[in-house]
């Protein structure tokens, strides 16, 4: 296990308890450097959207289980965010919730002259992820997706 997975694994342990008793859900969690930086960022949400208070509050009780544990070796910065309106779907979860609901995909090949598609999320599995359209299912592998992410019109 590489350092990345170890304090990421170790951060979603010690943070889902926290989330479970606030009635929050984790989205994601990343461990990444960017410039010079070391970044540890939990994703939080829950039913109706988080705040910045949801993202204050879990950040505080957080931070007190990463200074008495002290895991992460390396200097970093420990964020809490909202992963967004537009965030991808990356895990059985995300799959999960949004079932039946219009989603937007880019391939990394063409499939009938095409890398972009809108449809409705009908079905997932670990290998594909069925799309429909007006005319008919699709069955796109997940080996094959760049993204795929809620569809979102403004």
């Amino acid at each position: 296990m590489s350092k990345r997975e170890e304090y990421e694994k170790k951060t979603e342990e010690y943070i889902t308890p926290i989330l479970d008793e606030m009635g929050f859900y984790l989205v994601d969690v990343e461990y990444v450097k960017e410039g010079s930086s070391y970044y540890l960022r939990a994703y939080i949400d829950k039913e109706g959207g988080i705040t910045i208070n949801d993202c204050v509050d879990v950040s505080r009780r957080m931070n007190e289980i990463l200074d008495k544990e002290d895991y992460v070796k390396d200097a970093y910065i420990f964020e809490v965010s909202s992963p967004g309106l537009d965030r991808p779907i990356k895990k059985d979860k995300d799959y999960e919730r949004n079932l039946g609901k219009q989603v937007e995909l880019k391939t990394f090949k063409p499939y009938d002259n095409q890398k972009e598609f809108t449809g409705i999320l009908k079905a997932y599995n670990e290998e594909t992820v069925t799309i429909e359209f007006e005319d008919g299912d699709f069955d796109f592998p997940r080996k094959d997706l760049s993204m795929i992410r809620p569809s979102i019109d403004f």
